[in-house]
């Protein structure tokens, strides 16, 4: 009989939030393109006599993502102290949220192979980050930059609820998607500003929860994928060979696609965790947090609703919610015009824009909401094709002039005159005869071959459907 192994996954998600100061000092929390330990204070370095200040702005983030992830936020919360010596971290501790955080329990649900699973949330602290330790190559020193030190986190801590590396990375992805609607955090992951530490277990016995690893600081759904397929077959050859997995905090190697151990984990002991003197408790009263709740914009559940108006695949409706410019503009359309329009409007973009976590430097396009109804209009009534449609799509980004001059200005508009369609449909059928005769006999994946040459020849102007017509027409005879 063989042996099955089950594998159990939490996440913890560290999300910077989108303040204009720090945690606890009037520093800039944008350490994008700064130079080193530019952006510190004698807060941020730990200086003897250095009293912290709350940023309130964090608070009612905080109390925002807590509406995102399905729960309110606690009307009583405060900060503790987690001890731990590293160069990064001058005081010597991080203030941090362990006995009593400022978010506790609420749900993610996903989707998997068709199905809505709830994964829940243990909690969410507020906390400061650390600095950040460089080590030069070929060199024999380490360099600390604390333009981090103090930044505002979030970090929420799944429950072990998760079993594959598709749930691991559908939660990921939908975090993210939760983080960056309610304007909670940029979610730049490849800046650090969204990043996940995983810690996985395997067990034959489902009730039972096995020794777990934990793969830090992974910042992209597809390296955290990754590294949990990994390490889900790494310890399960090891148990399956007779031998213990050693419960440690690994690190994933990008470059040769696997976990490798960095040290032994710490327990909550290590940290000798103390109550922070010299920060308040965190007290919101019923009224602030309605009046918080009501500013909140916008979430991914509702967007998805009113994109499936669209009549477009669910695949569709998630590459649209990846381009937040894709969002605003399709569902400003769906406001004002026909979802035929609006449909359009989400292709153009989806076209014309990679998804924000794949470039996040990225400026969102925009366009005229008129302007892009205008050319949707062109395409029902046979003014432009589809494919010349995405050209004057392109050139309306880049000058906002109207679709009419651009289909002027390029030459693009759609050719509907039968007898210029026949010369490019007769050149056409000389140059393919086998798909001619297929056509004869029945085949009409040939004919759509046959058509979208007639559009290449066209330089994509000639009216499909006149076009479908004058091929069947010929091939008839």
């Amino acid at each position: 009989m063989s042996q099955t192994y089950l594998p159990t996954i939490g996440i913890e998600t560290h999300v910077q939030l989108k303040t204009k100061t720090k945690l606890f000092s009037a520093v800039g929390n944008d350490a994008r393109g700064a130079s080193p330990n530019t952006l510190i204070s004698h807060i941020c370095a730990g200086f003897p006599g250095a009293l912290p200040v709350l940023n309130e702005a964090a608070i009612k983030l905080s109390a925002r993502a807590a509406f995102a992830l399905n729960t309110s936020p606690q009307r009583f919360s405060k900060f503790d102290r987690k001890h731990y010596f590293y160069p990064d971290l001058p005081k010597g501790y991080q203030i941090t949220q362990y006995e009593q955080p400022i978010i506790i329990g609420g749900q993610v649900d996903v989707t998997i192979d068709g199905q809505v699973k709830s994964i829940g949330i243990e909690r969410a602290n507020l906390e400061e980050d650390a600095g950040k330790n460089t080590h030069p190559a070929g060199s024999d020193y380490s360099l600390v930059d604390l333009n981090r030190a103090g930044t505002p986190l979030l970090e929420i801590v799944s429950k072990p609820e998760i079993h594959s590396a598709a749930e691991a990375k559908a939660y990921a992805r939908e975090i993210y998607l939760l983080m960056k609607y309610s304007e909670v955090s940029d979610c730049d992951m490849y800046h650090g500003n969204l990043r996940f530490d995983v810690n996985i277990s395997v067990a034959q016995d489902p009730t039972k929860l096995g020794t777990r690893a934990e793969v830090k600081n992974l910042n992209s759904f597809r390296s955290l994928e990754a590294a949990i397929s990994y390490e889900i077959t790494r310890q399960t050859e090891i148990l399956k060979s007779g031998k213990m997995v050693a419960q440690e905090t690994r690190g994933w190697d990008e470059a040769k696609q696997k976990t490798t151990a960095q040290r032994t984990k710490e327990e909550a002991h290590d940290y000798r965790y103390m109550p922070e003197p010299d920060i308040p408790p965190i007290e919101m009263a019923e009224a602030e947090i309605d009046q918080l709740r009501s500013e909140l914009p916008e979430l991914p559940g509702p967007i998805r609703q009113k994109l499936s108006t669209l009549g477009v695949e669910q695949k569709v409706i998630e590459n649209i919610l990846d381009r937040p410019s894709a969002v605003n503009h399709t569902l400003s359309v769906l406001r004002r015009a026909k979802p035929e329009d609006a449909r359009r409007v989400a292709f153009w973009f989806i076209h014309g824009e990679p998804p924000i976590e794949e470039l996040p430097d990225q400026e969102e396009i925009s366009a005229d909401v008129d302007k892009l109804i205008e050319l949707s209009a062109m395409v029902s009534s046979g003014e432009l094709s589809s494919t010349a449609a995405r050209g004057v799509f392109d050139e309306l980004i880049k000058s906002g002039t109207s679709p009419r001059q651009i289909t002027q200005k390029l030459n693009l508009g759609q050719v509907s005159d039968e007898a210029e369609i026949e010369k490019f449909a007769l050149e056409v059928i000389k140059e393919n005869p086998k798909a001619a005769l297929d056509i004869k006999n029945g085949q009409l994946k040939a004919l759509g071959f046959l058509v979208g040459q007639v559009m290449k020849k066209s330089g994509g102007r000639a009216n499909p459907s006149i076009t479908k017509r004058v091929i069947t027409k010929k091939l008839q005879r």
